[in-house]
């Protein structure tokens, strides 16, 4: 960003408030899971040990009504740049599909996190997943991290990496060789970066940490996964039980909001024959998010040793709900585990994982979309351990890091003008207070397509009719009132049209040959 630029947006950004006087800039790390359920965490309702992310919810703030992307690319794109993600250029995945909006990589009229912090003083540095651009120039390092150990592609084997996907350390391609697992290789290389970044002291660090975990395949240590043998013996069924049973002790969710019936194309518990293996692909599923909260915890250590904890700002979410694809390969019928073994844990887990909403990964029913967000920051939140049911979206991560770091959206960028920013910072619910909210927020993924205003929610599946649902009495999305209310259907139907046509999204079955995604 040029020097009169950012003077600039400094300006307006005193102007109305952002900056905090006299108090120091944060650190900011951003932490996110890959393909995880709503209450696969222990603060968010979750049997799973997830003790370093409960200390930072018991010390923080949590979300009940935050929002994703409903799939990787999208959200990362999104969270990424403060927009959308077809106004990103990632409308779909990684894949150039020929137009603006679907080009597959972040396009030039956006700035990332990292870019927009890094012009302002901020050290930058990301371990983890990027799936945002294959190849140079759309790496980490030419979108503005100083310092990348980076899973360029999407995931990959934890043990190895896959034949076809990428990694690099900095612009220098890498693959892992002797005794590796990639959820502690990203968290080491996290570690190393505070510490290098803590102990100058001359600025402020942004850290990105999107782990894989706990994304298919089932990889974990035979001792994680020991840890959780045998706990999932006792079913989906009852595990959906007992976390909403927590969810609603803890006020997560509310009692209105019943239960929806387990998903048709998942066997009532009692009626499956191979449970002994159903509890082995729980158990290592856990074990997965396990591992990835020990690293958490090896994050926060760096952190509290290097003197920085009561200005260091943490954000935790997922980038989507809980996954019901199917994946069994492997060599020689491995069980789920080891290197050999490539399997995920299937829909009827995934029913669990996103309890108490329906759906998954993909579509953009609650379940598909709905995410913990944690905010952790000792100098920046007042009320510890409290509960906020304003609702967010990944958009506005951007806004909250700039807001934090008291700086503005820059103009443009590089010399190119930038499309302006979609989100909305995140700080007054830091502070206790209510926020500005967004007129409506929006999805679209494959087809399957969604708005959201105020209490009322209008969603479809690809192909589907729209559904109309008010969320305040109907979070589980149980009463489709959309017969009984044409006319708001037809008034958030337009609304959601017009978003479509601003950022470009196009018919999916045009995109595909017709096929259902």
């Amino acid at each position: 960003m040029k020097r009169r630029d950012f003077l600039k947006t400094a300006a307006t950004a005193a102007a109305t408030g952002t900056f905090a006087q006299g108090r120091k800039r944060p650190n900011i790390v951003l932490i996110m899971a890959d393909d995880m359920g709503f209450s696969d965490i222990g603060c968010y309702g979750s049997e799973i040990a997830t003790p370093n992310l409960d200390r930072l919810a018991a010390n923080g703030l949590r979300f009940t009504q935050f929002y994703n992307g409903a799939r990787c690319c999208p959200t990362r794109a999104a969270l990424m740049t403060g927009l959308y993600s077809h106004q990103a250029g990632i409308g779909h995945m990684v894949d150039n599909r020929g137009t603006p909006a679907y080009q597959g990589y972040l396009n030039d009229r956006c700035v990332t996190i990292a870019e927009a912090l890094r012009a302002v003083g901020y050290r930058t540095a990301m371990a983890g997943k990027w799936h945002v651009g294959e190849n140079r120039p759309h790496w980490p390092v030419d979108r503005g991290f100083e310092r990348s150990f980076a899973l360029i592609s999407g995931a990959s084997n934890y043990f190895r990496l896959d034949e076809g996907r990428k990694m690099a350390i900095g612009d220098q391609p890498f693959t892992p060789s002797g005794k590796y697992y990639m959820t502690d290789a990203f968290t080491d290389h996290a570690v190393k970066f505070i510490d290098e970044f803590g102990r100058s002291k001359d600025a402020p660090f942004f850290l990105y940490l999107p782990y894989t975990a706990p994304h298919w395949p089932l990889h974990a240590l035979p001792e994680d996964i020991a840890k959780y043998r045998g706990k999932y013996m006792k079913g989906w069924d009852t595990l959906r039980e007992e976390r909403r049973a927590r969810q609603l002790r803890m006020g997560l969710v509310e009692e209105k909001w019943p239960l929806p019936p387990r998903d048709p194309a998942a066997p009532a518990w009692n009626d499956v024959k191979e449970k002994d293996a159903f509890d082995l692909k729980m158990a290592v599923y856990a074990a997965q998010i396990d591992r990835l909260d020990r690293g958490v915890g090896r994050v926060l250590a760096k952190i509290k040793e290097l003197g920085a904890d009561d200005n260091t700002l943490v954000l935790f979410l997922a980038d989507n709900g809980g996954c019901a694809e199917e994946k069994v390969r492997g060599e020689n019928g491995a069980a789920p585990g080891p290197v050999e073994s490539f399997t995920s844990y299937g829909l009827p887990w995934a029913n669990a994982s996103n309890t108490p909403f329906r759906l998954y990964k993909h579509w953009v029913h609650e379940g598909g979309i709905s995410s913990p967000l944690i905010a952790y920051w000792p100098s920046g939140i007042r009320a510890k351990n409290s509960i906020t049911n304003q609702p967010g979206h990944l958009i506005d991560i951007m806004a909250t890091c700039l807001d934090a770091a008291g700086t503005g959206y820059p103009a443009d960028f590089k010399g190119k003008p930038l499309t302006p920013l979609e989100g909305k910072s995140l700080l007054p619910v830091f502070r206790g207070r209510r926020r500005p909210g967004h007129e409506a927020i929006f999805w679209e993924h494959e087809g399957n397509r969604a708005v959201r205003q105020g209490k009322w929610k209008l969603v479809a599946r690809f192909e589907g009719d729209w559904e109309l649902y008010d969320l305040e009495s109907d979070r589980t999305e149980l009463r489709n009132l959309a017969a009984a209310e044409p006319g708001r259907v037809k008034e958030l139907r337009s609304l959601w049209e017009r978003w479509a046509a601003k950022v470009g999204v196009e018919p999916w079955g045009r995109r595909n040959g017709g096929k259902k995604a």
